[in-house]
């Protein structure tokens, strides 16, 4: 008998006012910088090619998991170039261990192609030309644009969007509407930093299944803290 399927479990979101949310952002923003001093991207590279490579190979994979493989799989494939006339079934293997191997293969070997059609291998530093590129969307982008080239970038990944539905900051699940809803509320200086403390607050207190309300600091700017039916 095939196992029944488990609905993707979505974070309830908090009742949601525009100006209310401002200043939630403004509230909570020192209390998260002085939590998370080290927030930063957690993939490790070196150049903006190893990180757009391990962007695509952190989905649904952990960045642990994508840090490990690469270790290895950068020092094997050192440019654009490289990647483009791989084989495909070789980068299957040498990336299998991420999931979804034929798939990510497919989308690295494509890009890297268009790197060197279109860029002179190098990859692009605009969300236009970077969406454009096979096998990535506006969260790989921007995590390009805010890691590898200081553009300020919002990236809504699980945590993000949990996180900002629990504190009111927008009632969208959708990753794209929930990018333009924190834009709006979020100085544009901040983009990038804002995504990866609310990543470190997701995984390290405000967790999917039990969050950590007694330890939290932002509780008290929380408006579904010690509400687990909210949750």
């Amino acid at each position: 008998m095939a196992k029944k399927k488990t609905a993707k479990r979505i974070a309830k979101a908090a009742p949601f006012d525009k100006a209310t949310a401002a200043e939630r952002v403004k509230k909570i923003w020192p209390l998260l910088k002085k939590t998370y001093p080290d927030a930063k991207v957690a993939l490790n590279f070196t150049n903006p090619l190893e990180l757009l490579v391990a962007t695509i190979l952190s989905a649904q994979c952990t960045d642990v998991r994508v840090n490990i493989v690469t270790a290895d799989l950068f020092q094997k494939y050192t440019s654009a170039a490289d990647w483009a006339k791989a084989n495909v079934k070789e980068i299957e293997e040498d990336i299998k261990a991420t999931g979804f191997f034929r798939n990510k293969a497919k989308n690295i070997k494509g890009a890297c192609a268009r790197l060197m059609a279109d860029h002179g291998g190098q990859v692009p530093q605009t969300m236009e030309e970077l969406t454009a590129l096979p096998g990535v969307g506006r969260k790989t982008a921007n995590v390009l644009l805010g890691n590898a080239f200081d553009v300020p970038g919002i990236v809504c990944d699980t945590h993000v969007i949990r996180l900002s539905r629990r504190l009111g900051l927008s009632e969208n699940s959708d990753p794209v509407k929930l990018e333009f809803d924190l834009a709006d509320i979020v100085p544009k200086k901040r983009w990038t930093l804002f995504s990866h403390l609310l990543v470190f607050h997701g995984r390290n207190i405000c967790r999917a299944r039990k969050p950590g309300c007694p330890e939290c600091p932002i509780k008290a700017h929380c408006p579904v803290a010690d509400q687990p039916e909210l949750w």
